[in-house]
């Protein structure tokens, strides 16, 4: 269904990066929440996004990073090498192939505003820089500019490599006029966990997720019973992550926190974030406990073996 479906699957997780209690890198811990991801139905990773706090790492941190989640995992794993510094991502990108990353996320340049232009001039620069797949990923909300289709159909037939979106806009029927418009073999994906299925329904072939740090296994349901043409079950499962979807970005914690809040829960890592991003909450990790306890109950209703990767020392019932 397109060059990025072939290789990265529709079930992708932007994954967390682990701190340490002194907000350290804890590169230990990326092993164990790469093998979780890979066992609860994650058919690739993106290292060092915007859930992976890459904004607060140096250089040689994300590059680290990078290096420990593909020696971690045989999933394809993508790596985030943009920032609002177009000369900065070009030089990031160009190590991505020697880590033996098998794609990058590059992001719409944040804080500048720029123009269309320079946005076409930014992805090319980096680009230029690799034979990778590129993904291309649209957040308007935290870049403050929305990449107009002209751009990006004109970023895709310049550079062919350029083959897909993560498309975290929330609109849908835009999505619908670029899968028209866009060439066959360009792939969209949701940005945004809770329109997977309408985005689905209008031609995107799967998510860049963020609640697949502990619903995998759903997402990967959901997905299929799609895929099936059964959408009565996927609409089930749609249903049953509604509390997900409500939990993974909150007005008093945004996203990464409650992931963090998650990731202690499953006992794969600390909760511990790095500033800004503050630590969450004991009532988060509380809720968190909750939602893994009320996901497990309903899952097992639908025949869905939930979480059954590592980790797992949240209370069961």
């Amino acid at each position: 269904m397109g060059r990025a479906f072939v290789g990265f699957g529709p079930v992708i997780t932007a994954m967390a990066t682990p701190f340490k209690a002194d907000s350290s890198v804890d590169y230990e811990a990326i092993t164990a929440l790469a093998n979780h991801l890979k066992s609860t139905g994650s058919t690739a990773i993106v290292s060092t996004g915007t859930t992976g706090e890459a904004g607060t790492l140096t250089d040689p941190e994300r590059v680290e990073v990078w290096r420990k989640t593909i020696e971690a995992t045989d999933l394809p794993v993508i790596v985030g090498s943009g920032s609002n510094d177009t000369a900065h991502s070009a030089e990031l990108t160009g190590l991505a192939k020697d880590l033996g990353a098998k794609g990058v996320l590059a992001v719409v340049p944040y804080y500048s505003r720029p123009s269309q232009d320079g946005i076409f001039g930014h992805f090319a620069k980096m680009a230029e820089q690799t034979d990778l797949p590129i993904v291309i990923y649209d957040i308007p909300i935290r870049t403050g500019r929305k990449l107009e289709h002209k751009t990006l159909l004109r970023l895709v037939e310049e550079y062919p490599h350029i083959c897909a979106l993560k498309d975290a806009s929330g609109e849908v029927a835009n999505a619908a006029q670029l899968i028209a418009d866009a060439p066959e073999d360009f792939s969209v994906y949701s940005g945004d966990d809770s329109l997977t299925l309408p985005f689905m329904s209008v031609g995107a072939v799967g998510v860049v997720g963020v609640a697949t740090h502990w619903a995998g296994e759903l997402f990967s349901a959901m997905v299929e019973a799609f895929q099936k043409g059964d959408i009565k079950l996927a609409s089930e499962i749609n249903r049953i992550l509604g509390p997900s979807y409500r939990f993974e970005s909150q007005a008093d914690a945004p996203n990464p926190i409650p992931t963090k809040a998650m990731i202690e829960a499953l006992g794969l890592s600390t909760r511990n974030c790095r500033l800004p991003i503050s630590n969450p909450s004991d009532e988060l990790v509380s809720q968190a406990e909750a939602l893994l306890v009320d996901l497990d109950s309903r899952s097992k209703k639908l025949g869905i073996l939930f979480n059954k990767g590592v980790g797992r020392t949240w209370p069961q019932k």
